[in-house]
């Protein structure tokens, strides 16, 4: 079945007949949720339209029409986003994502106190400041590994940083789930896709539900070895002239315990860095 048809048989088993006002008519359903022709009836379109819809077979399908099939299975905003780039596949020349941040993003990041990094389209890390070093420990991660994707589903480390490691697994799922509707052409994209399904059961999983989420804001709770717990808030914003770049930063609330923590860890992690710069520079006797 097509990445579309999945999408929209996911979506419609999850709501009942009398969600939308249909009977029930007493009598047991092959299959749960609403069957194609009762979406196909309450979207206004043909039986055979919808059909060919979700068999991928849907060249031309009008906004309207995508529009009214969102509204029928009760779509949310990125849902709806979503269902139109998969029927409607964005076109064009791959664009591959930054790999390396300019000067300008490099001094924001380094003059913020809050812990923040770069994030690009595949999840990769190509920069962060001190305090997300402190927390996530970026620096000391094979160049590889620096990637939020492989770091959670590939390594026991990346598992144990999330006490809440489920809630986690599917945000980053449902992160990459949606950037690979929007840009279908990447073959860098396509790959750690299936590298993850290949490595992980659960990422395997969580692809197969087509659950799609924006990576705007939230919360992220770390149990830190050192520091213990953090509780954090975090925002994600997107750099003028940078597309496929993020700038995700870690909140915390003044005078939270967490704050204390950071700013306990984020010290010691300073001091021991330059303890370290002195003694590689030092000039035997």
């Amino acid at each position: 079945m097509s990445e579309l048809g999945e999408f929209l048989r996911q979506r419609r088993a999850r709501i009942q007949p009398s969600d939308v006002g249909l009977p029930e008519l007493g009598r047991r359903r092959r299959v749960p949720g609403l069957r194609r022709e009762e979406v196909a009836q309450l979207a206004g379109v043909s039986v055979d339209y919808y059909v060919r819809l979700e068999q991928g077979r849907g060249d031309g399908v009008s906004a309207e029409v995508l529009d009214a099939v969102a509204r029928v299975l009760r779509l949310d905003a990125t849902e709806r986003g979503h269902l139109h780039d998969l029927a409607r596949p964005p076109r064009g020349t791959h664009r591959r994502a930054p790999r390396q941040v300019g000067p300008g993003l490099r001094l924001v990041l380094d003059a913020m106190a809050l812990p923040a990094f770069a994030l690009g389209r595949c999840m990769d890390v190509p920069a962060w400041n001190a305090a997300a070093d402190a927390v996530i420990g970026f620096s000391e991660l094979p160049p590889g590994e620096r990637n939020m994707a492989r770091h959670a589903f590939l390594t026991e480390r990346g598992a144990r940083l999330y006490p809440e490691f489920e809630r986690v697994a599917a945000e980053t799922v449902a992160h990459l789930r949606l950037d690979a509707a929007r840009h279908p052409d990447d073959p860098e994209l396509a790959a750690l896709v299936a590298e993850l399904t290949a490595g992980s059961p659960l990422f395997a999983e969580l692809w197969a539900r087509h659950g799609v989420r924006e990576k705007a804001s939230g919360r992220k709770l770390l149990l830190h070895p050192r520091a213990g717990e953090l509780d954090f808030g975090y925002e994600t914003l997107a750099p003028p002239g940078r597309p496929g770049l993020l700038l995700v930063v870690y909140t915390v609330e003044p005078g939270s315990v967490t704050a204390e923590r950071l700013a306990t860890l984020t010290a010691a992690t300073a001091a021991t860095a330059a303890t370290a710069a002195t003694a590689a520079t030092a000039v035997p006797a």
